[in-house]
C-alpha cells in the first residue's frame, strides 16, 4: 500500500499570522515539521498543502514540495482530501503544519496501523498525561477510548471525571491517519454539535458514526500556536539534538 503525508499550513492563522514561516532554531517552523516527515519510511510522498503563495515560495527554497489548495477549504482535513484526490495513496497521514516536534516513528506506527487494518477507517495518537495542569489546561485536548482503544470521546475538558479513584487521562496528538476512501468522504459530512461546541474537528467522525483508532506512543508533541511557543519549542529541539549528538559519541 502507498502512503502520502500532507502537512496543511495555513498562512492566516488569527493568534499568529504566518506561523509556518515563523523562523526556529535558523529554519522556517513549516520545514521542520517537513524534514521529519520526510524521514518516515513509510511515506512515499511528503507535500506541503497551502492556502498562500509566500507558503509554497518558503517550501521551493528548501527544495520541499507544495501545492496550493482552493481557499473554500474550511480545514486541514479538506486540505489533505483535495491533495490526496490528485493522488493514488491508499493511506493518508495528515501531520499539522505547527508541530515541528513530530517524530518520523509517529508517522509510520499511524501508517503501519492502517496498512494492516483496512477497515479501520481513520486513526490517531495519544499520550500518557500526568502533569495536573496539563489535564485542566482547555489547549491540551484529552481523549477517553474503549476497551479496545477506540476513541469514546474526545474534550478540552478532564475527562474522565474523578469521583471513585484517580482515573488515567490520556492526551490526544493532532497527528491523523485515512484509509482513502473514507478521507475523500469527509468533506462532505457536515458540522456537528459537539464539534461546534468543542471547537474539534475529530468530533465529527464520531458523530457521523465512525470509529477512530487511536495508538498509545511514549512521544510527545508541542504545537506553535503563538509566538511565545516558539521559544518553548527552540528549548526542545536544542535539548533533542544534543540528546542525539551524546548518543551517537557514545556509539562511535
Amino acid at each position: 500500500m502507498s502512503v502520502l503525508v500532507v502537512i496543511p499550513a495555513r498562512y492566516g492563522s488569527t493568534r499568529f499570522p504566518g506561523k509556518p514561516l515563523a523562523p526556529l532554531a535558523g529554519k522556517p517552523t513549516i520545514q521542520h515539521v517537513y524534514e521529519q516527515a520526510k524521514q518516515a519510511k513509510r511515506a512515499e510522498e511528503v507535500v506541503v498543502a497551502t492556502d498562500d503563495e509566500r507558503i509554497v515560495a518558503a517550501v521551493a527554497r528548501f527544495g520541499g514540495a507544495a501545492v496550493m489548495t482552493s481557499p473554500a477549504a474550511r480545514s486541514g482535513t479538506e486540505r489533505a482530501a483535495e491533495v490526496a484526490r490528485a493522488r493514488k495513496a491508499d493511506v493518508i497521514i495528515n501531520v499539522q503544519g505547527d508541530e515541528p516536534l513530530v517524530r518520523p516513528d509517529m508517522i509510520d506506527q499511524v501508517a503501519e496501523f492502517l496498512e494492516r487494518h483496512q477497515a479501520v477507517p481513520m486513526a490517531s495518537l495519544m499520550t500518557k498525561l500526568t502533569r495536573a495542569e496539563d489535564v485542566a489546561n482547555p489547549n491540551v485536548v484529552k481523549v477517553v477510548v474503549d476497551g479496545d482503544g477506540f476513541a469514546l470521546y474526545f474534550s478540552r475538558s478532564a475527562i474522565p471525571f474523578e469521583r471513585a479513584k484517580p482515573a488515567r487521562y490520556w492526551k490526544h496528538i493532532g497527528l491523523y491517519g485515512y484509509q482513502r476512501h473514507f478521507l475523500l468522504q469527509m468533506p462532505s459530512f457536515e458540522p456537528t454539535p459537539l464539534e461546534q461546541a468543542e471547537q474539534l474537528e475529530q468530533l465529527r467522525a464520531l458523530e457521523h458514526g465512525y470509529r477512530i483508532k487511536l495508538l498509545e506512543t511514549s512521544h510527545d508533541t508541542v504545537g506553535v500556536d503563538t509566538p511565545e511557543d516558539l521559544q518553548r519549542v527552540e528549548k526542545l529541539l536544542a535539548a533533542t539534538s544534543n540528546k542525539q549528538q551524546a548518543t551517537s559519541g557514545r556509539l562511535k
